[in-house]
């Protein structure tokens, strides 16, 4: 598989596949890889920071992150450029240079795709608590169609997505390979939340 040089957004927070992002834009190295996405219509990395912070000095980012893609650009009240985007194809990187801008790039090699996979049946409880979640929110989200509580991958990235998980949980469920290993690693962590 070949490696592709993509820009890195380090974030203190995980995109999954198929999640969403909204991002306030006002550092020099992000508007301009902003503005080169969308003249190339490419998309940007998307990592935990590992060490550092969002703004100022290089963050270290995660090996493995997300693909993201813009959906939608506009001026928020306070002036800034404010962006949408959407998680598409998880990544790990194998290498890493700072340009002369600060903008860290990224040598990633795209990870293989979920197979679209049947829930388990010892991980249908995951897709009863995502139901519940959504109706209780309301809104988009209680509008799914339900038959999307039958696929494997979508229940656990939308789940790792609405759970209350640390940073580095939902980072951890990222870094696994298959859908039924990750529902199966978000089956020891419901337990936590069963009282909450």
């Amino acid at each position: 598989m070949t490696s592709n040089d993509i820009p890195l957004f380090p974030l203190s927070s995980v995109l999954l596949p198929g999640g969403t992002v909204s991002l306030r834009i006002f550092e020099r190295r992000y508007l301009d890889m902003i503005r080169d996405c969308a003249r190339q219509a490419s998309g940007f990395g998307v990592c935990l920071i590992l060490d550092g912070h969002e703004a100022g000095a290089p963050a270290v980012p995660a090996a493995v992150g997300t693909l993201a893609r813009i959906t939608d650009f506009h001026t928020r009240e306070d002036g800034l450029l404010g962006i949408h985007a959407e998680g598409g194809r998880r990544f790990r990187v194998s290498r890493t240079r700072v340009r002369d801008n600060g903008l860290i790039h990224g040598e990633v090699r795209f990870l293989d795709e979920d197979l679209v996979e049947p829930l388990p049946a010892h991980c249908s409880l995951l897709a009863t608590i995502l139901e519940r979640l959504y109706d209780r929110i309301g809104g988009d989200p209680a509008k799914t169609d339900r038959t999307r509580f039958d696929d494997a991958a979508w229940v656990g990235w939308r789940l790792a997505e609405a759970l209350p998980l640390e940073p580095a949980e939902r980072q951890h469920l990222l870094q696994t390979d298959g859908a039924v290993a990750r529902l199966e690693r978000l089956l020891h962590i419901i337990p936590r939340f069963q009282n909450a």
